[in-house]
């Protein structure tokens, strides 16, 4: 049986990812209009389950052709800025055989990128107004939206796309960016162990972690020995029964996964009215434990 949404076969999963593609080539969260995030992760569940059929070809087709002249990619064709998406964008693409002149750009994009909070303007902002500086405040993560702050989920997508990228096609200075934002993950766990959205504290209180971004920050820092890391995992094996959704469960068990680790029960979530990001992350955490392809950098 499945150790993630039990009830569906990975098989059937995959079917109703083709079945949902645009007559554009892209794939949208429900209904007909093609977004950037649910693509790249159809492309995704595509490669590690090997089914890379017309249909993938169709969607790297889409993919290519909404990349944005600055070299990354809105949500959707329809917004005139990058984001984080571009991450996700890049983990997709590197999946195709001829995805350099595309790739480059893009992974140059991301570098360009972090959280203001970072830069040295913001900080001493923040020095002179007198407020208070939370742990790890000189790390670069990266942020959902260009000249904002950095949060754990964007920067674990994109320490994984750049690894995947540098992997793929050794580009420059990835490495020591990857780094950076390691430790930027590092330095925002929280008190219980795992991790929140954002910060360690909201308004003067510790922040609670949640299972989804504490599995999406152990995915960016597998193959990371340190007590903190080890604390984390522990964190999230507690955190395992309390998953209910398809996409919570689906991170906790891709984070646990890549420390060597799988949870003994099945999930419980179920995939009635499922969107397709929830069927297409289903086929990725499945995918380790029925002989799917890695889709995640050097895992």
């Amino acid at each position: 049986m499945p150790s993630v949404c039990p009830g569906i076969a990975t098989g059937e999963l995959i079917t109703s990812i083709q079945a949902a593609q645009n007559p554009d080539g892209g794939w949208g969260y429900q209904g007909r209009s093609s977004w950037s995030e649910p693509t790249a992760f159809a492309l995704l569940a595509l490669a590690a389950t090997h089914s890379t059929s017309i249909h993938f070809e169709r969607g790297l087709g889409w993919l290519r052709s909404t990349q944005r002249a600055d070299g990354g990619w809105a949500p959707h064709p329809s917004v005139a800025e990058s984001t984080w998406v571009t991450a996700v964008a890049v983990l997709a693409l590197c999946e195709a055989d001829d995805g350099g002149s595309v790739l480059g750009p893009a992974v140059a994009w991301l570098q360009r990128q972090s959280g203001e909070e970072s830069t040295l303007t913001d900080r001493l902002r923040r020095l002179l107004l007198g407020a208070r500086m939370e742990a790890g405040e000189g790390t670069k993560g990266w942020p959902w939206l260009a000249g904002t702050a950095g949060w754990v989920m964007p920067t674990a997508l994109t320490i994984l796309a750049l690894e995947k990228a540098e992997r793929r096609a050794g580009s420059a200075g990835a490495r020591a960016r990857i780094q950076q934002g390691r430790d930027f993950l590092l330095a925002r766990i929280c008190r219980d162990g795992g991790w929140n959205y954002g910060g360690v504290q909201a308004l003067g209180f510790s922040a609670n972690s949640y299972p989804d971004t504490t599995g999406m920050a152990l995915l960016a820092l597998h193959g990371v020995e340190s007590p903190v890391v080890r604390m984390a995992v522990e964190k999230a094996a507690k955190q395992w029964p309390e998953c209910h959704s398809a996409q919570t469960a689906c991170w906790l068990h891709l984070g646990l996964e890549a420390h060597g680790m799988r949870p003994a029960t099945a999930g419980d979530c179920r995939l009635e009215n499922a969107n397709l990001l929830d069927r297409a992350l289903v086929a990725l955490a499945r995918a380790p434990e029925e002989g799917g392809a890695k889709v995640w950098g050097a895992l």
